[in-house]
């Protein structure tokens, strides 16, 4: 045996299904079961390793004696997990099998050491154990299923989707990695490549009108497709999507449509649709009218929604002139594909006919609104304008007009019902109204609810019959100490008028006045100057000042304004400081009418304060128990007196001691009972009972009864005396005849029945002796 110092070791294990070779080449030559060459190449060395614990190699060092001395260690990948060693022996064990996928080569370094000294004996040797693959992974494919689409009517071998699956195993050992790619489902559609996993169209124009979804499963093999390799499959869900192939085709060659002629224009007549098997882009569609007697009558529009053609009225139609129209519609692709101008132009016709139905149209005004101007001084009944209309029918009828008297409240304008004349029946003021807008309805005579209304403006022109008047009501006031010359107040004036040129006002003095002067500014406003020096407010606190404003239109109105001034006493400044009590009274106080009219409101206010107050008092005192409903228990008092012994009317209760009285199954009166109670019979009172010890037994009868409500309710009760000892006076009882009868007891009854005992008695007396 010689030394493994500087010796490198290359170990090659094969796995195989119940055991592994390990094999150390040198120079050709194989050694059995650890045996070791000497030389200066390669030790080959065989050992078989089993799946339980795996030797494979022995390590022995020419200084071991055998007596236990040396100690063999390893270190490295997979040392004291997956590989051990004997530290006694130096043999070599792998703990578990070896898997190439998870580590492909592990490095180990082996050494003899002195097990006193711990120091190495001999050099520290290395191992490199590269392991072998075998077929033991089948292809993967990364997705279970894959997802792809071709448009359709594509060319054979169209690139569809390219799959790739991948093996674990070794590319670089065998044919254990290499993958071939077949198809198991799909043919004769589509077709795989076998070496690179490419899916292709098999099949010419394929139509996805036809058939729009594919499944096809693809296998992945190794072993280069041979027996006995391991293999996987993938499913690929292959989608043909949609090309402009179809061009669009009406259902019918002719559509009829119906549309009253009062349609007004924009009104949809009805729609055209033409089919198209494409769909999304490629079933869009344009619709137009192409030829026909209606082009200019009638508009189509395209729905895009819904790739409709929708026909409206582009024109007002009529009966009497034209009753039916005919249309050509095209629909065209919008989308064309020029690889399919072979299969026919993308586009079809129709004819559409329409039909106008006939209406009782309303009258038709001859404007669409009217325009009248009249001046506001016209007389009463004065014709302002006239308003035509027709019956458009070919029977035409009468109209009779009239005014919407909604638009016409203060009923200022009337109509001739037979001609549409609009005359004034009240004045007319154009500073209350300049414009009066009214609506006209003209309506057949033979078909008055059907009607039609026109606007009618009635603009009302001015003339000059408003005077000026002061623009504000002006607080004037004079200094004591002013000066002559000095101005006092700036006025100006409007008017209600309204001339063409604009307003233009002068102002004067009523009369000359020799404390103030009115000097006219030319620009509708003028200036009040004092006429003297100085003012005595003592003397004379306020003066009236009559302005003449008048205007210069025809014919020329004016009018008279007074200006109250006051005299105050001012600053050096001019700055009003106090004026006399009256003098600041006048322009804030208030009228002796506005007063009375204040106070009024104020009684007013306190009688309906006061009687709000007593209805309120009133309502608090109603009873509480306003409904019949009321089933509470309640006392009522009434504070009646009876009418002694000849009330007739007062109760009897006689009735107490009438069997007659009696009511059978009386129910209760004063509330209406859910269930019927049934009227006990009792048992009659006891021979000699009065009237009271009969009304007390009841009561407690009643009282302790548990089936009796438990309202305060009315009980009758029949109520018979003691017997009578006379038993009964009737005759009809009676079975013998009136000269049988023995009337002798009648004595026995008392001296009270003598008398009768001898009327009865003596009669038969008398009657026998005869």
């Amino acid at each position: 045996m010689t030394h493994l110092q500087n010796l490198k070791y290359t170990f090659q294990v094969e796995n195989k299904l119940n055991y592994s070779v390990l094999k150390i080449r040198h120079n050709g030559l194989n050694e059995i079961a650890g045996n070791c060459v000497t030389g200066s190449g390669e030790v080959v060395l065989s050992v078989t390793l089993w799946l339980s614990e795996l030797h494979f190699s022995t390590l022995h060092s020419d200084q071991d004696k055998g007596d236990g001395s040396l100690k063999y260690i390893l270190s490295g990948d997979g040392a004291g997990t997956l590989f051990i060693i004997d530290e006694k022996t130096g043999d070599i064990h792998a703990t578990r099998r070896i898997d190439r996928e998870e580590k492909a080569f592990y490095t180990l370094r082996a050494q003899a050491i002195n097990r006193r000294t711990l120091r190495p004996v001999e050099p520290e040797s290395e191992f490199v154990i590269k392991i072998h693959d075998i077929n033991d992974n089948e292809p993967t494919f990364p997705e279970e299923i894959y997802t792809a689409s071709v448009p359709e009517m594509s060319v054979v071998g169209t690139s569809v989707l390219q799959v790739t699956a991948t093996d674990a195993d070794d590319p670089s050992y065998g044919n254990s990695a290499r993958v071939i790619y077949s198809i198991l489902q799909g043919q004769p559609y589509f077709s795989v490549e076998p070496e690179t996993g490419i899916i292709r169209t098999a099949l010419p124009n394929m139509n996805r009108e036809n058939r729009e979804q594919y499944q096809v499963v693809i296998q992945a093999k190794d072993m280069g497709g041979q027996m006995g390799g391991l293999s996987g499959t993938t499913t690929v869900n292959i989608t043909l999507t949609d090309v402009n192939d179809n061009p669009p085709r009406f259902p019918q060659n002719t559509i009829h449509l119906r549309i009253p002629e009062t349609s007004p224009v924009g009104t949809a007549i009805g729609s055209v649709k033409a089919t198209d098997a494409d769909t999304g882009k490629n079933a869009e569609m344009e619709y137009r009218i192409v030829d026909g007697d209606g082009t200019d009558m009638f508009d189509i529009v395209t729905q895009k929604d819904t790739q409709e053609g929708i026909i409206t009225v582009h024109k007002p139609l009529d009966y009497e002139t034209r009753r039916l129209y005919t249309l050509k519609v095209e629909a065209e692709n919008t989308h064309v594909d020029p690889r399919f101008y072979y299969l026919g132009p993308f586009k079809d016709t129709t004819i559409v006919k329409i039909s106008v139905e006939d209406v009782d149209e309303p009258p038709v005004f001859s404007r669409s609104s009217y325009l009248f101007e009249v001046h506001e001084d016209i007389e009463v009944g004065t014709i302002i304008g006239t308003v035509m209309a027709r019956d458009p029918d070919s029977a035409s009828s009468p109209i009779r007009f009239s005014l919407d008297r909604h638009t016409d409240l203060d009923r200022i304008f009337n109509i001739h019902s037979g001609n549409g004349s609009i005359y004034t029946s009240k004045p007319l003021d154009r500073e209350i109204s300049q414009w009066h807008n009214l609506s006209v309805i003209a309506a057949e005579i033979n078909n008055p609810k059907d009607t039609t209304r026109v606007s009618v403006s009635v603009r009302i022109l001015d003339i000059n019959d408003n005077a000026p008047q002061f623009a504000v009501f002006y607080d004037t006031f004079v200094c004591e100490n002013a000066r002559a010359g000095q101005l006092i107040q700036t006025i100006s004036a409007v008017d209600k008028d309204d001339p063409l040129g604009g307003q233009k006002f002068f102002f004067s003095l009523a009369a000359v006045n020799p404390n103030f002067t009115v000097q006219d500014n030319e620009d509708n406003t003028a200036r009040i100057l004092t006429r003297r020096n100085g003012f005595n407010r003592h003397e004379i606190s306020t003066y009236f000042l009559p302005v003449v404003i008048s205007d210069n239109d025809y014919p020329i109105q004016s009018s008279t304004g007074t200006l109250t001034i006051r005299v105050c006493t001012c600053d050096n400044r001019g700055n009003m400081q106090s004026c006399s009590a009256e003098a600041l009274l006048l322009p804030a106080g208030l009228s002796t009418g506005a007063l009375i009219a204040i106070l009024l409101c104020i009684i007013i206010l306190l009688v309906i304060v006061v009687l709000f107050g007593a209805l309120k008092r009133q309502r608090k005192k109603e009873p509480l128990i306003l409904s019949k409903e009321d089933i509470r228990d309640n006392i009522v008092s009434y504070n009646d007196e009876g009418g002694g012994e000849e009330d007739t009317q007062a109760f009897d209760i006689g009735t107490l001691r009438n069997p007659a009285a009696m009511e059978d199954k009386k129910l209760r009166r004063d509330i209406i009972p859910e269930t019927l109670f049934i009227p006990r019979r009792t048992p009659s009172a006891a021979n000699n009972t009065d009237v009271r010890d009969f009304i007390n037994q009841r009561l407690k009868e009643h009282d302790t009864d548990p089936s009796a409500p438990p309202y305060d309710s009315l009980a009758t009760y029949a109520y018979e005396g003691n017997d009578s000892i006379a038993e009964s006076l009737s005759s009809l009882e009676s079975g013998t005849t009136e000269g049988d009868q023995n009337y002798d007891y009648l004595r026995e009854w008392g001296p009270r029945f003598n008398k009768l005992a001898e009327m009865y008695g003596g009669g038969e007396s008398d009657k026998d002796t005869s």
